[in-house]
């Protein structure tokens, strides 16, 4: 009898044990917090990810576009969920003016002083009402210096017959068609319908050359083989190229894009005040030379570049933090109003010539 009492008592205890730490993983999962990312791929060091879900018991749900058009039809159509976004500098004038944006609480964000001056007050955010920068770069061309045979330094590498079937483009409207205009001595911005159906002629004349559109990036097309010379990010290229020997990088001498990207905290974000957190950590110098250093892209963090925590290779690389001297034919995509619609029209014609 006392053996059965005993097992009964050691089975009630038990239940009662198992219960009582059910409750507290309940709990623990309870006051996890999640926080919904939009972002480019490969552009959020792990360690960063995992450091804030730790300190901020967070979890973290990432998702990525591969163009900035396709950021703001997402948000356009209604804010899904998402808490932070990351657009670049034209895109958030377009999400300004669209009303897509929440007005940042500075309050909340003590960390913004670690930003280089030249980054702030931009003219796509005056005063950064709206976003806060990130990375920095240009966009040029990457390519495998064994099948050219040399150095290119133009535009008109990507219309070398030299390269027919081996030439990659940015699966992406503004930037693509950015460089056709360039090329031809037209305004990346322009207005005039009659240079941008121009620049997609030119797109379209030399339709045969293209092996392929990378989506976002161009990088893995070089990498892999699969194109000789292609239009891509300078960090994207510089992240294969430290691997690949035969990959290079170069910012074109008619000149081309320099982008900004930035951090922003969607209209309707479900989790503002998390949001606002991880902004502020995103501008902490540790964080912020770690992201630099994963995605092989220019920090606009002054503090994490004085104090040294950048690595000093990634700084000496002239594909990651371009010389001054090669910034003087360069200029941001702009949002050109009205005349978006031309763009989309060029666009949708070069993809349609394509098979796209």
């Amino acid at each position: 009898m006392k053996k059965a009492l005993i097992l009964l008592i050691l089975f009630v205890f038990g239940l009662t044990l198992s219960i009582g730490c059910s409750s507290i993983d309940r709990n623990n999962k309870a006051k996890e917090q999640a926080l919904n990312i939009y972002n480019w791929t490969d552009y959020l060091a792990p360690d960063a990810i995992a450091q804030f879900e730790k300190q901020y018991s967070a979890k973290i749900n990432y998702d990525v576009f591969d163009n900035n058009e396709a950021l703001y039809s997402k948000l356009k159509a209604g804010n899904p969920g998402y808490d932070v976004v990351f657009p670049s500098d034209y895109m958030v004038a377009i999400l300004i003016a669209d009303g897509l944006l929440e007005k940042l609480n500075k309050d909340k964000l003590p960390n913004l002083a670690n930003i280089e001056k030249k980054f702030l007050d931009p003219p796509f955010d005056p005063g950064n009402q709206y976003s806060i920068p990130y990375h920095w770069g240009t966009m040029g061309i990457g390519y495998n210096i064994k099948a050219t045979g040399g150095k290119i330094d133009s535009w008109g590498a990507m219309f070398d017959s030299k390269y027919k079937g081996r030439v990659a483009w940015l699966d992406d409207m503004r930037p693509t068609l950015a460089a056709a205009l360039i090329y031809l001595g037209y305004d990346p911005n322009t207005t005039k319908p009659e240079e941008i159906a121009k620049a997609k002629d030119l797109l379209v004349k030399h339709k045969d050359m293209v092996v392929a559109f990378g989506p976002g990036t161009c990088r893995d097309l070089l990498n892999q083989g699969e194109a000789d010379v292609a239009s891509d990010w300078n960090g994207d290229t510089a992240k294969v190229a430290a691997e690949n020997p035969n990959l290079r990088y170069a910012v074109p001498k008619e000149g081309t894009i320099l982008w900004a990207d930035a951090l922003a905290i969607p209209k309707g974000a479900p989790h503002r005040e998390l949001a606002e957190k991880f902004l502020n950590f995103m501008l902490e110098p540790e964080v912020a030379a770690k992201n630099a250093d994963y995605a092989k892209f220019a920090t606009a963090n002054k503090i994490a570049l004085t104090k040294g925590l950048v690595d000093k290779n990634n700084l000496k690389n002239p594909a990651i933090y371009p010389p001054l001297d090669s910034l003087k034919n360069l200029q941001y995509i702009k949002d050109v109003g009205e005349a978006t619609k031309f763009y989309d029209q060029a666009w949708t014609e070069f993809k349609a010539a394509i098979g796209q």
